[in-house]
């Protein structure tokens, strides 16, 4: 338990939650929605003794007391998985996440997942994220797509990089495997609603997605509601004779739950092995020849983050890291060449 004096500054927002925020020292680490928990449970008093309230009004140079509790131990168990680590100090660590693994513990994936492994190769290195002893996941990748991504081990360093995901300043390149190739002259391509080219033969998909309206597993392109979504993909090289498949990169300007797998769908261009977004469009097998059978067979969407770029959130030095694609969407991409002209 330790006890925090904040002084409010001068101008303060009209509201104590956000007036906090900006008032506690940098090295605290406690975001406005850890201060709003904190405000409700009453462990927050300024002049006229406890606050509960949240949007109560404040005035420039009163004092409020804080009292942080000690970080809980979360029901998580830690559990002795390997992890390929790209990086790792003592604010982050950047994981090159196997397919097949689950990012966060959720029902029907208590164990085995990405946390378990954090938990155990963390140890007490972890701070109090959120109020709980745990990594703090600031962006989560498929259980079936493999590659890049960063957990933070202090408190400090997840407000850092979740705004930096937060305002899309944070770079996440994609590597996949795709039906169909992109085309900017292709009328069917020019036709579809949100998307777009750009200087390069860029594809730009531009619309919202929210949950399909009647499968709650999925999520639907919308134009009407929904989050915004933007998805860059590139042509890097076009597969099967005549070309009816592609190596792709795709880069992500929001981060939505299945993005690069629903536009690309949407597009008419779904990833290899996709057993939710495949889409009915599909390469013919007589194109792709002796890669007909790999890519029917592949068991997994052909999707791998492959970079992924951030400014450290104590240093602010600019890092960057790049993934290969893993040796089960290697094999199939030298399957799928030898249908090449």
């Amino acid at each position: 338990m330790s006890n925090l004096v904040v002084t409010i500054h001068a101008n303060p927002p009209d509201r104590l939650d956000k007036a906090l925020a900006q008032a506690v020292p940098e090295q605290a680490a406690l975001s406005r929605s850890r201060l709003s928990r904190l405000i409700a449970d009453g462990a927050v008093s300024g002049p006229g003794g406890v606050v509960r309230d949240g949007k109560s009004r404040v005035s420039a140079g009163e004092e409020y007391r804080i009292v942080v509790p000690e970080p809980e131990p979360v029901a998580t168990c830690p559990e002795a998985i390997p992890l390929t680590i790209a990086y790792e100090d003592d604010d982050l660590i950047v994981i090159d996440k196997p397919a097949g693994m689950v990012v966060h513990p959720a029902p029907g994936s208590p164990a085995g997942t990405l946390v378990n492994a954090l938990l155990a190769h963390c140890g007490d290195s972890l701070s109090g994220i959120g109020g709980e002893r745990r990594p703090g996941i600031v962006h989560r990748i498929d259980k079936d797509t493999s590659g890049l991504l960063v957990a933070a081990k202090s408190d400090r360093a997840h407000h850092g990089l979740a705004a930096q995901f937060e305002a899309h300043t944070a770079q996440r390149r994609y590597l996949a495997l795709a039906h169909g190739v992109i085309d900017p002259g292709d009328p069917r391509l020019r036709g579809t609603p949100g998307v777009s080219f750009e200087d390069g033969g860029v594809m730009k998909i531009t619309s919202r997605l929210a949950r399909h309206a009647t499968d709650r597993q999925r999520q639907a392109v919308y134009f009407d509601k929904g989050r915004h979504a933007v998805t860059r993909a590139r042509m890097l090289e076009s597969l099967g004779a005549p070309p009816a498949a592609m190596l792709v990169e795709c880069r992500l300007e929001t981060g939505r739950t299945h993005q690069i797998r629903v536009h690309m769908a949407h597009a008419g261009l779904g990833l290899i092995g996709d057993p939710v977004y495949g889409g009915a469009r599909r390469a013919s097998a007589r194109a792709l020849g002796a890669g007909a059978q790999a890519a029917a067979g592949f068991p997994r969407q052909a999707l791998h983050a492959a970079h992924l770029g951030f400014v450290h959130p104590r240093s602010n030095v600019a890092l960057a890291f790049d993934s290969p694609l893993p040796r089960d969407m290697q094999t199939l991409l030298d399957a799928l060449r030898k249908a090449g002209p």
